[in-house]
C-alpha cells in the first residue's frame, strides 16, 4: 500500500507542528505544562506516561515520556458534528511532554483537525477551516504560556 500523502511535501504548518524547549525537569514540565493547557482553554480528561507503561511491560529503559490529552469541549463538539463523528478515532488533541535530556523537556503538538482534513476525514471547507483557525488560536496561546515560561 502506498501512501496517500507524499510526507515530504507536508510542512510543519500543514500538519499544524508546535515545538517548544523547558529547561525544568521532567515531572515540573508536565505539571507546568497542564497548567498552560487549563489556562489556555483545554481540559486534561486523560493523561498517560508511555514511558513508565513500557519500561514496567517490556523493559525498554525510555526517558520520560508523558501525554496529556487536551480537550476543549465546544471544538471537540463542533469536530464531530463536521466530520460525520469520525473525529473520535483521534480525540484528544495530544500534548507530549518528553525528556530530551535530564533538565531538558520537549513540548510537542500536532493539530489533528489539520491532520484530518489533510488524510479526508474532515471536510475542506470554510467550516471546518473555521474550526482550525479557532482550534489553532487556543493552541497559539498555550504555546505562548509555555514559551514565557513559568
Amino acid at each position: 500500500m502506498s501512501v496517500p500523502i507524499d510526507p515530504e511535501m507536508l510542512t510543519a504548518d500543514d500538519i499544524g507542528e508546535e515545538r517548544a524547549t523547558l529547561e525544568m525537569d521532567h515531572a515540573a514540565a508536565v505539571e507546568f505544562v497542564r497548567e498552560c493547557c487549563l489556562s489556555a482553554g483545554f481540559g486534561i480528561p486523560v493523561e498517560f506516561s508511555p514511558s513508565e507503561l513500557l519500561n514496567e511491560k517490556v523493559d525498554a529503559d525510555r526517558d520520560p515520556y508523558h501525554v496529556l490529552g487536551a480537550c476543549n469541549p465546544e471544538m471537540a463538539d463542533r469536530a464531530l458534528d463536521g466530520s460525520d463523528r469520525t473525529m473520535g478515532g483521534l480525540f484528544p488533541c495530544n500534548v507530549v511532554v518528553w525528556e530530551r535530556e535530564p533538565g531538558v523537556q520537549q513540548v510537542y503538538h500536532v493539530s489533528i483537525m489539520r491532520i484530518a482534513r489533510l488524510v479526508g476525514m474532515a471536510p475542506d471547507d470554510e467550516e471546518w477551516a473555521n474550526l482550525v483557525a479557532d482550534t489553532g488560536d487556543i493552541v497559539d496561546e498555550l504555546f505562548e504560556q509555555i514559551r514565557r515560561g513559568p
